[in-house]
């Protein structure tokens, strides 16, 4: 036996893809941010995907509803607006 039939080999692989639209990336099929954080696919056809409406897009939660959206983040905005000036 030789020293490489000894050693341990792994079946470790990395599968990169990133949306020629946007630039979204997956990595090992799970979206990632591009400040390297776990995304959601969800909250990104919410505020990306589900905008843009490219059929090139390859995210698979295009075209679905939930997650995080503009209209949601405007509203946060708002109501933390409102509640700032109160406690003026």
């Amino acid at each position: 036996m030789t020293l490489v039939d000894e050693r341990e080999l792994s079946d470790l692989k990395l599968c990169r893809k990133e949306c020629s639209i946007c630039g979204a990336t997956w990595l090992n099929n799970v979206h990632h941010w591009r400040t390297g954080k776990r995304g959601s696919e969800l909250d990104l056809a919410g505020l990306v995907c589900n905008q843009i409406k490219a059929a090139e897009c390859i995210n698979t939660a295009k075209g679905r509803t939930g997650g995080d959206t503009w209209e949601k983040r405007a509203e946060f905005i708002r109501k933390f607006d409102l509640e700032s000036k109160v406690s003026e």
